[in-house]
């Protein structure tokens, strides 16, 4: 139970895509659709592309000073195996952008209730993302959509003040 618990700090931006996500599909409800192009999913090249960035992403995580310094953070990447991490959330940031993959995990508000996260960690979190998104030269466009993602689960995250 503790391990379901402590799914960590990363879960905080895959999470973030999950509720954007949900929040695309149900705004939508009703309204006359323009044709789309690629999903997010297909821009970024699938599941071994996004896999590959999300790996790249939690390792950088786990060893960022500003995360560090969180102990709720660190006692989460701790206690849950890194593995385990790395596949829940590749399976969450599949699943929003597009693809076949469900993710069955904890909701954004239970997975990041425990590790009381600041504004500067969300911050920090961005930065990762974009210097991992610019290291595998991910376009500006498809950079923009996954920040814009995160940017909009902020009440979710955050911790209660």
């Amino acid at each position: 139970m503790k391990r379901e618990r402590l799914f960590g700090s990363f879960v905080l931006v895959l999470a973030a895509v999950f509720a954007t996500a949900l929040w695309s599909l149900s705004a939508g409800a009703g309204e006359e659709k323009p044709a789309k192009g690629p999903s997010l999913y297909e821009s970024l090249g699938g599941l071994n592309n996004i896999a590959v960035l999300v790996d790249d992403v939690i390792e950088r995580s786990y060893v960022d000073e500003v995360f560090k310094a969180n102990p709720n953070i660190e006692e989460a990447h701790k206690s849950y195996p890194k593995a385990a991490y790395k596949f829940n959330a590749t399976v969450l940031a599949c699943m929003v952008m597009g693809g076949p993959q469900k993710y069955t995990g904890l909701s954004l508000k239970d997975a990041h209730q425990h590790l009381l996260v600041t504004e500067k960690e969300r911050n920090e979190l961005k930065t990762i993302f974009r210097d991992s998104m610019n290291s595998f030269k991910v376009p500006q466009k498809e950079q923009n959509e996954i920040i814009g993602i995160i940017e909009s689960t902020k009440g979710d995250v955050l911790a209660a003040h």
